[in-house]
């Protein structure tokens, strides 16, 4: 697992331009003066910030400010809404997934996602952790039967549906549910995982086995989650990044975050001042 170098001080580029964050040693995603549109409306407004690998990444901040649409640049989600677009880059593993020649199938499939209510398809348990490995091509029944498993119990939720891989995905509760989408999006061996709020609609049992379940994914992915609940935050991140109206405001260690920040602003958001 890579490791933070936790020097003092904002990081520099090339061209002497401080930018936001710490030195990070091992970057995954590098995001470099990131506009974003809707139409003629712009939400963001020159993003630059490096992603570690394998750390779980946090963006917190108040409804609207464009956190859920950062998330979505990462894996291209926003090509599915007319008339957004994006300029600036995002390099991931140093290729711009921003250019035209982009293979986003393939990007997606690298970059996976789990969105903040729970969509299971209307099929079983099982056809719902294979659909990933099916669409990309795969038709072996004893490899599929591996994935499936493997997938699950990556999720934490084998031991609960083993005996019932055939029954409706909808049979599962809430929390399953959201498992179980986690466990679907892990089946097609994504490198990244982003997370949209992935408990703001559960209870707080399962709230609790959702953040223990990132803390054990971090051990083999980089994750990047948006979160409105600061608590959520503070407990399973380990770099947090504070958006407000598009723009990024402050990034850097969690611990930093909510004990010493080293903006007004975000001191501000996190005392509950606003937001």
């Amino acid at each position: 697992m890579s490791q933070l170098c936790l020097e003092a001080g904002p990081e520099k580029s090339s061209a002497g331009k401080a930018e936001a964050g710490p030195v990070l040693r091992d970057v995954r995603i590098s995001v470099r003066s990131l506009d974003f549109f809707y139409n003629a409306n712009q939400v963001l407004f020159s993003i630059s910030m490096n992603i570690p690998t394998g750390k779980v990444t946090a963006i917190i901040g108040p409804s609207g400010c464009g956190k859920s649409t950062f998330l979505r640049t990462l894996n291209r989600m926003n090509d599915e809404i007319e008339g957004a677009r994006a300029a600036g880059s995002i390099l991931i593993d140093d290729d711009d997934i921003l250019c035209e020649s982009c293979d986003v199938v393939a990007l997606r499939r690298k970059v996976g996602m789990v969105f903040q209510k729970s969509n299971p398809f209307p099929k079983s348990i099982f056809d719902n952790v294979a659909y990933g490995p099916r669409i990309h091509g795969l038709r072996d029944k004893a490899r599929l039967r591996e994935i499936v498993e493997k997938s699950l119990k990556e999720a934490w939720l084998w031991e609960e549906v083993k005996d019932r891989l055939r029954q409706s995905a909808f049979s599962l509760s809430g929390g399953q549910q959201q498992r179980l989408c986690i466990a679907r999006a892990l089946a097609v061996g994504p490198e990244i995982l982003l997370m949209d709020e992935p408990a703001s609609a559960l209870d707080p049992t399962a709230t609790s086995k959702i953040e223990d379940l990132i803390r054990d994914l971090r051990r083999e992915y980089t994750i990047v989650i948006v979160t409105h609940n600061m608590q959520q935050a503070a407990r399973v991140s380990d770099l947090t990044a504070f958006f407000f109206q598009g723009k990024l405001i402050e990034f850097d260690l969690t611990k930093k975050v909510f004990t010493n920040p080293g903006n007004r602003m975000t001191n501000d958001y996190i005392t509950g001042r606003f937001g």
